[in-house]
Parts: C-alpha cells; structure tokens; sequence
C-alpha cells in the first residue's frame, strides 16, 4: 500500500517567546516492509534545521529560534510504500541487543498490579512467549477504554492501568511494562495509523514491538488489538514516549501557549508490478 502524510502542528502564543529549541522525530527509515518515496520536514522560521540521529538510530531534526516567536508551524508531507509483514519487523537498524529493552523508565516501572495481571495471563499461556504476547495485546483492547484527554505525556503506565482508560501512548506503555514484567524485550512505537473511516485525525498513533527469540521483533498495537500492517508507519522508537516523541523541547517565554495538530493520512497510487 501507497500512503501519503500530511501532518501539521501549529503554535500560536499569547505572549511572544523569547526563543525555543525543539527536536523532531518525524521521519520514518527504510526497513523490510517500508520504503520512503519521498520525505520532507519544514518549519516556518528563519532557523536552520540540522539532521541527525538518536542513541536509537531514529532520525531527528533538530533547530533553535530566537524570539521574539509569536507562533511557529512545523509542517511534515511524504510518500511511503508499505506492505503488510503480520506484524513482523525486519530490516530495522539495531543498535542495542534485545536485553536491552527489558530495562523500565520512570513511565514504565512495573507496579504489583501490572506484573500480577501479565503473570496470569502468561500462566493462561503456558509460557509460550508468542501466545502470551497476543494475548496480552487483546486483553488491553478489550479491557481498557479508549478515551481522550483522561491522561497526558506524563502519565505512568501503572496510572493508566489503575484508571483503566487513556490512548494509544498510554495502551502502548502498558504493554511493554507488562512485557518486560515477564522478561520479554519490548519498546515503544511512534508513527501513524491510517484510519478506514476518516482521512483526518488530530494525532499520530503509538504502539509496542516485542522481541520473541527465533522470530524477532513484533509489533503490537493494543489501541486496536492487532498487528501493525499495511496501514502503519513506523517513525521512531524508545523505551517510552519521551524517547520516541514526535516533537520534544522548550521554550523561552511565550506564555498561553495554543497548540493545533492536523493530521491527514490517505492512500496513494496503487503499486503496479512492471
């Protein structure tokens, strides 16, 4: 499937700010059932906007603005090939062994309720480690609500599984913390999902990838209770939602800050084998 993005987040103060520095995680990578066309990101200040990479190897953009910043548009448009893999991630750069991703953050640390609730359903299981992780998936899809605005990007995934309800990044950050409970790799996702009945949304999407040995790594996305597919695109990677945001950073000044996001994901082209 072809897809094309365009993504807008806008800024708008009540107060000029004296100055901001932001990072950007906002650019997918090439991997086995992904392929970018054609990618660009773009600010509407007069700043340079420098090019890196992550601990993690996701690609950033980086850039620092001197005020006085009454507003501030950053603005994300591309085209990307994606085939559906059930799930399976192949391909990725990997810069850290699996072990790696067991290790929790402030926003994951497993509390006595989440280990309890991932050991019955390993104990379900029987320790098979892939039916575990499918089930788990589906338990958060069917026991937690979805519902906007009941949590925020600082929410800890054991506050979110004692209120029972939050979003993607909140469903997600349960899922590697009961994850990890179990000895089982796993890190968040960042990226977009495009949605059947809208081509409009006014956020990106967040899900899981688990490593099972001899398989790999395997994502799950607990929002919708499936595996990513052709209608995923996978940005950037972290133990949590602070090492994979989209945009991070800070300001000077600037109070009464006004944020607006617009999403736009729809399909492209159909691929046409020569």
């Amino acid at each position: 499937m072809r897809l094309k993005l365009r993504h807008e987040t806008r800024y708008d103060y009540a107060e000029p700010a004296r100055g901001a520095i932001q990072i950007l995680r906002l650019t997918p990578r090439n991997h086995q059932s992904q392929f970018v066309r054609q990618w660009r990101v773009e600010i509407d200040a007069d700043c340079r906007l420098d090019r890196d990479e992550d601990a993690y190897g996701n690609i950033c953009h980086t850039f620092s603005i001197d005020g006085p910043l009454t507003g501030l548009r950053i603005l994300v448009e591309g085209e990307i090939d994606i085939a559906d893999d059930g799930g399976m991630v192949r391909g990725t750069l990997e810069r850290f062994p699996p072990a790696y991703w067991i290790s929790h953050t402030g926003l994951t640390e497993a509390s006595p309720a989440i280990a309890e609730f991932a050991a019955d359903i390993a104990g379900q299981e029987g320790g098979d480690t892939l039916a575990f992780l499918h089930q788990l998936n589906a338990s958060i899809h069917r026991d937690f609500a979805f519902v906007p605005g009941e949590t925020d990007a600082a929410t800890r995934a054991d506050e979110a599984f004692l209120a029972r309800t939050g979003v993607c990044q909140d469903f997600a950050h349960i899922f590697v913390t009961a994850a990890r409970s179990r000895g089982v790799p796993a890190r968040y996702v960042s990226g977009y999902f495009h949605r059947t009945d809208t081509g409009d949304q006014d956020a990106g999407h967040a899900w899981a990838e688990a490593y099972v040995p001899a398989l790999g790594w395997i994502g799950f996305d607990p929002a919708h209770g499936i595996c990513p597919g052709a209608r995923y695109i996978r940005i950037a990677v972290g133990r949590d939602y602070l090492e994979a945001a989209p945009i991070r950073g800070s300001r000077l000044g600037g109070s009464g800050e006004d944020m607006h996001v617009a999403v736009s994901l729809s399909e492209g082209r159909a691929l046409v084998e020569q």
